[in-house]
């Protein structure tokens, strides 16, 4: 069976940390900034986990 090729837009956006958990960077921090408050925008900078429930979905893709 061949094998599936990794989707290049999901490698761009995920990075695997040294535990084993998946970062991803957390939504409405790309643009529109300006209008949302500070506290929101130092939040977005932190970034995210990738979910459980997240990672079984596209585990077949990265």
């Amino acid at each position: 069976m061949p094998k599936l090729k990794t989707h290049k837009g999901t490698k761009k956006v995920l990075k695997v940390r040294k535990g084993g958990t998946i970062s991803i960077g957390r939504p409405g921090s790309r643009h529109n900034t300006g209008k949302k408050n500070s506290a929101v925008n130092r939040k977005n900078r932190k970034g995210n986990a990738l979910s459980k429930a997240d990672y079984n979905r596209l585990k077949e893709i990265i």
